[in-house]
């Protein structure tokens, strides 16, 4: 049953109002006695927040008035558990989005997986990446050596058997395709919110293709050490200083801010013990990943860490027994490898490549890939050739005019018409060896590529010649200007295949004919490539023994020089 409110006195309401020495003796109330007497009432107030309705507040919700009102102290409390609310609730949100990342590399480092390529390991699909024999897996979990099976499919590998495995955008056609490039990718995103040390591969064949400009995607704000790999492919008598400076120009244009720039060789080992010092003086107790696009070496470059780390720890050494497979195949690892190779702490991660839609060897047949890839030293394929194979009428043409209204095919893979050069000009082509030259008049180019791409014109061969080939689709127009004929104006770099040198001038040729030749001019090209390969314009890499010569050196403020990174090799 409700109880009525209990009426009160005026001396039972404050005790500020009872009779005091330093008071009147004789108060009067302030109100009238009918209005004392009265019960309280219900009390209707307004919010003063502009933001809120107004409405009816019951006595129950006030907090009170008088002695009972909050203080300023209780209103500073409860402001402050407010804003504290406000902020769990905003941490719990940041904290699902650092879970879900987490979540996919626990799911890949705990799950059993091939020692060779990443994937984890099954029973049930004979074909796929990851398989081993019932028995096997049985036995190996049974003594608890999960972490050293390897898969059917590594097998086939170390053997050179052309296995692809990754489809979607930057995927390879032909084979079964068991994992998209977006998955694979999805394996790294962990990176970003993880305390790392990121060591960066780059494809020096390939520099503008393999070079992950958005790397800062995956790695966040961890350290970067950049290594160039294969360097030992560059042509004989390239001096490693200048490449050494004009990769940190490329990579300071690039705005990624790096600790060091190392050049390497996981064939010879070069540059191997400088990177080894570099992650033992960085890694700081955190764990190392190497990454990279696909097929940039990096299985290859692990090797070869393991192989000087095994001289002086007996962990890495340990290691070795089970390193990752390396194969010409790109994506050849399908997941994070963890190997321990610090005896200080620390773990070292092989990563599945990022699969880049612009390369080359996204657009191939998977059986066309070895192709792409260079097995020796690059020796340039300049044009015009005295050596080349031509027609006398050809030949006669090129030595009058020079190469305007000649198109010239690199393979089936890509066409340059020549619209406006010098009668000297020449173009080197550096890349794999299985990529020959062709040479005819622009107006029968067109039927000269239909009637011999797959037979004449290589990649791609002739039984996958309809195998969704469409030919060279992109095209695009080059204005080179050049102010120097002494050195090449540029290069132009096919991503995932190599690069054109531009000479305006054949700087073989005797130095008395270069005076006679004006510095500065325009060369026109149109070079086509299937799409969606990308072309990159750029400054000229220094290789072979005239790209000594010929290279400069920037000067350098002090200010510039204290913020370009260092290079070794």
């Amino acid at each position: 049953m409700a109880l009525a409110p209990k009426p009160l006195s005026l001396s039972s309401r404050s005790p500020f109002l009872t009779p005091h020495p330093f008071q009147n003796p004789n108060p009067k109330p302030i109100f009238p006695k009918s209005h004392l007497q009265k019960l309280p009432a219900l009390i209707i107030c307004k919010s003063t927040q502009t933001d809120t309705p107004d409405y009816p507040v019951s006595i129950s919700d006030v907090d009170g008035s008088g002695p009972s009102a909050p203080t300023r102290g209780d209103l500073f409390l409860q402001r402050h558990q407010s804003s504290a609310a406000s902020a769990t609730v905003l941490a719990e949100v940041k904290k699902k989005k650092k879970t879900k990342d987490k979540a996919v590399k626990s799911s890949s480092v705990n799950v059993p997986s091939c020692y060779g390529c990443g994937a984890p390991l099954q029973t049930f699909e004979t074909d796929a990446p990851g398989y081993v024999e019932p028995e096997t897996y049985t036995l190996k979990k049974k003594h608890r050596q999960m972490r050293t099976m390897l898969c059917g499919r590594c097998k086939l590998l170390s053997h050179g058997n052309m296995i692809t495995a990754v489809g979607g955008n930057g995927g390879y056609s032909g084979g079964k395709q068991f994992v998209t490039a977006e998955e694979l990718r999805e394996k790294l995103s962990h990176l970003r919110h993880e305390k790392a040390l990121i060591v960066k591969l780059v494809d020096i064949v390939d520099f503008n293709g393999s070079f992950l400009a958005r790397i800062r995607d995956l790695a966040g704000a961890n350290p970067i050490i950049l290594v160039i790999t294969k360097i030992d492919l560059l042509a004989k008598g390239t001096d490693l200083n200048c490449v050494g400076d004009w990769v940190v120009e490329a990579t300071m244009k690039k705005k990624l801010n790096v600790l060091s720039v190392h050049l390497t060789s996981s064939k010879s080992l070069v540059g191997i013990t400088g990177v080894v010092s570099e992650i033992q003086k960085e890694k700081k107790g955190r764990d190392t990943y190497i990454l990279g696009s696909a097929n940039v070496g990096k299985s290859a470059f692990i090797n070869a860490v393991l192989k000087m780390l095994s001289y002086k720890d007996p962990v890495a050494a340990a290691a070795r027994k089970y390193k990752p497979i390396q194969s010409a195949v790109p994506g050849t690892t399908l997941g994070p490898i963890q190997i321990d190779a610090f005896l200080g702490g620390g773990k070292l991660f092989d990563t599945p490549g990022v699969h880049l839609h612009h390369r080359q060897a996204a657009v191939v047949h998977s059986e066309d890939l070895p192709a792409l890839a260079p097995r020796s030293r690059l020796r340039g394929q300049s044009f015009p050739n005295p050596h080349m194979n031509l027609d006398n009428s050809l030949a006669e043409q090129i030595r009058s005019n020079g190469l305007i209204g000649f198109s010239i095919f690199w393979g089936g893979l890509v066409r340059i018409d020549i619209i406006k050069v010098l009668p000297q000009t020449r173009l080197t082509f550096y890349g794999p060896k299985a990529l020959p030259l062709h040479v005819v008049p622009t107006e029968k180019a067109d039927e000269f590529y239909q009637k011999e791409v797959g037979i004449l014109l290589t990649p791609p061969t002739g039984k996958h010649k309809e195998d969704n080939w469409t030919g060279l689709e992109v095209k695009r127009e080059l204005q080179l200007k050049y102010d120097n004929v002494k050195s090449p104006a540029c290069d132009v770099a096919i991503s995932g295949l190599g690069w054109i040198s531009v000479e305006p001038f054949n700087l073989s040729l005797k130095s008395s004919e270069l005076s006679e030749v004006e510095e500065g001019g325009e060369i026109d090209l149109i070079v086509h490539v299937p799409k969606p390969v990308e072309i990159f314009l750029r400054p000229p890499l220094p290789v072979g023994t005239a790209g000594g010569e010929w290279y400069q050196y920037r000067d350098l403020t002090e200010e510039e020089q204290e913020l370009r990174p260092k290079w070794y090799f």
